[in-house]
């Protein structure tokens, strides 16, 4: 794995982490969780916790980058990722 594609996988895992515990739009997943499985449960409390959830997300990410790290497809959608979460960074200093 080179620097680059690392580097992409932490921008993906840090920008797939924060969609399922904080985005808008995957509010409607984690009420769908706490209305199965309860507010106080296990899974309830993964789904919203980003230092929980990271550790999934990241490691799917190593699995992934493992055996797509170098082709196209791979490179597309952790530049995406990446520059998803900076942009979103971004706009909170400049906003």
């Amino acid at each position: 794995m080179s620097l680059t594609e690392f580097l992409l996988s932490v921008g993906a895992t840090c920008r797939l982490t924060r969609f399922i515990t904080k985005d808008t739009l995957a509010a409607g997943f984690r009420s769908w969780v706490a209305g199965r499985f309860g507010d106080d449960s296990k899974l309830s409390y993964l789904v919203s916790c980003s230092w929980c959830t990271s550790v999934w997300v990241g490691s799917a990410m190593a699995a992934l980058t493992y055996g797509s790290a170098g082709t196209t497809a791979f490179q597309v959608a952790t530049t995406a990722l990446s520059l998803s979460y900076l942009a979103g960074l971004a706009s909170q200093w400049l906003d």
